[in-house]
């Protein structure tokens, strides 16, 4: 980890950028098809309704997966249903070049792990950047739970900016783009696990297990 941390609010503003950026495509592609509708009641209006109803789906997509992976949902509680976390890495992968493979039990799991599975499940889409397979397994009790992520694709690569927060490598700078690794190795450190990140050819394995 840094050295030298975030403030907390400069944690809080780089976690709303990212999540801002995240979402600012679909909401755009949402104004533009809304802007043809406005002008065009012809044959671009079938286009137009696609592309808002496609871009509606992504952009609550991801905000229910940041939801639960940087906010506080579910803060009544202190524990999260394993259903919902698959349901939003799912949702939040639909569209893009990344099949999901899930392994797991059907269980509640303590709040922060979850977070830590989700926050891994990003690190694992960067790890193939041109697409493929993640294989995300959970074994172990809920309460000491090993999370373990097999991202296959051509190009598969380990993440610079999260081998320098979970393995301790090259000091990364800290900003808007490199805030998810640098938050997911704070919570795995909340949570008392470790994280290992290796390659081999094109497969990139993230393993995340309790601290011995």
């Amino acid at each position: 980890m840094n050295d030298d941390p975030l403030s907390p609010l400069d944690l809080a503003a780089y976690l709303c950028s990212r999540v801002c950026h995240d979402v600012i495509s679909p909401v755009g592609a949402i104004t533009n098809g809304l802007e043809v509708l406005d002008e065009d009641g012809g044959e671009m209006r079938g286009i137009a309704m696609d592309l808002i109803k496609k871009s509606a789906a992504q952009a609550s997509a991801k905000l229910q997966f940041a939801r639960l992976a940087f906010g506080a949902a579910g803060s009544a509680g202190a524990e999260i249903d394993l259903a919902d976390a698959e349901g939003v890495a799912r949702g939040l992968l639909a569209d893009s070049k990344v099949e999901l493979v899930w392994e797991g039990p059907r269980a509640v799991m303590a709040k922060n792990k979850v977070k830590l599975l989700l926050n891994l499940i990003v690190t694992a889409q960067q790890a193939i950047p041109r697409g493929g397979t993640i294989s995300v397994t959970i074994t172990g009790a809920p309460s000491a739970p090993t999370f373990t992520l097999r991202c296959t694709g051509q190009g598969a690569r380990i993440p610079e900016d999260a081998a320098s927060f979970f393995t301790g490598g090259e000091a990364r700078p800290i900003d808007a783009h490199s805030i998810q690794p640098y938050y997911a190795a704070l919570v795995a450190r909340d949570t008392g696990m470790g994280v290992s990140l290796t390659r081999d050819e094109q497969t990139v394995t993230i393993e995340a297990s309790p601290d011995v």
